[in-house]
C-alpha cells in the first residue's frame, strides 16, 4: 500500500511511446514541472517516450514544463482549451509547421469530459459548441427545444499532477487554485503519478480535508520546493539548459 517513489525518474518510467498523458494546472498553477522535466530528461537519454497525446488546459509557455516536452518533439497530439496562452511561441512554431495535431476543446467541456472519464459515462450532451466549428461531424440532439452537441469522455494512460501534500497511501490535498484539473485528471488515468511538497504518514491529513482519494492514485513522489511556471518564465528560463 505504501506509493511512495525514490525519484522522479522512477515516477516517469512507465510512461511509453503513443500513450495518453493528461497533465494537471492551469497555467502554471498546479501544473507538475517537475515530473514533466524528468520526462524529458527520459527522452534526451533514452528517446524514449515519444508521440505522445497531451490533455491539458494551454499549450505551455516559454520553454519550460509542458512548453519544453513540445519543443523536444515528444509530442504529436495535444487537446487543450488555450493554444494560445501568454508566451506559447513553441506550440505556435510546431503547429503552423505542421508538426503537431491540435484538437480544440471548450476549457468547460474538456472539464466534463474528464470528469466523465473519471466517473465512467462515455458521452454526454452540451449546448457549448453547437453551430460552431468545434462541432463539426459530432452528433446533435435536440432537447426541450435547444439543440445539443454531444461528446466523448477523455481518459488517459497516465495522470501527471501536482498536489500540496500526499501521505503514503496516496490520499492528496491541493494548495488553493492549484486544485483545478488536477482532480478530475487522477480518475481519468490508468495511472496517477502526483508530485507533492510533502509526504505525511497516513493519518497525517484530516479525512474531511483530502480532496483526491488514494484508490486513484498509484504513485506519490515528493518535490519539496516545487518550481513555479511563471517564475521560471520571468527568469527567461530553458529546459534543458543545454538543448538536445
Amino acid at each position: 500500500m505504501d506509493k511512495t517513489l525514490p525519484s522522479l525518474a522512477a515516477a516517469v518510467a512507465g510512461i511509453e511511446d503513443g500513450m495518453t498523458v493528461m497533465i494537471g494546472g492551469f497555467g502554471g498553477s498546479g501544473a507538475p514541472i517537475e515530473l514533466i522535466h524528468a520526462l524529458i530528461d527520459r527522452f534526451i537519454a533514452t528517446g524514449h517516450p515519444k508521440d505522445l497525446t497531451v490533455v491539458n488546459n494551454n499549450a505551455g509557455n516559454g520553454h519550460v514544463g509542458l512548453a519544453a516536452l513540445i519543443e523536444q518533439g515528444m509530442v504529436r497530439r495535444l487537446i487543450c482549451s488555450f493554444p494560445r496562452s501568454a508566451d506559447p511561441v513553441v506550440f505556435t512554431e510546431r503547429y503552423l509547421a505542421g508538426q503537431i495535431e491540435l484538437e480544440l476543446v471548450p476549457q468547460g467541456t474538456l472539464a466534463e469530459r474528464i470528469r466523465a472519464g473519471g466517473a465512467g459515462i462515455p458521452a454526454f450532451y452540451t449546448p457549448t459548441s453547437f453551430g460552431t466549428d468545434l462541432a463539426a461531424g459530432k452528433p446533435v440532439e435536440v432537447f426541450e427545444g435547444r439543440p445539443y452537441v454531444r461528446e466523448r469522455w477523455l481518459k488517459a494512460d497516465y495522470a501527471l499532477v501536482k498536489a500540496h501534500l500526499g501521505d503514503r497511501l496516496g490520499n492528496l490535498t491541493y494548495r488553493m487554485a492549484a486544485r483545478n484539473f488536477n482532480p478530475l485528471m487522477c480518475m481519468a488515468a490508468r495511472v496517477t503519478i502526483a508530485q507533492v511538497s510533502r509526504i505525511v504518514e497516513p493519518g497525517g491529513i484530516d479525512p474531511e480535508s483530502v480532496i483526491t482519494p488514494g484508490i486513484f492514485v498509484q504513485g506519490v513522489v515528493a518535490v519539496p520546493d516545487p518550481a513555479q511556471e511563471e517564475d521560471l518564465n520571468r527568469a527567461k528560463a530553458v529546459y534543458p539548459k543545454v538543448q538536445a
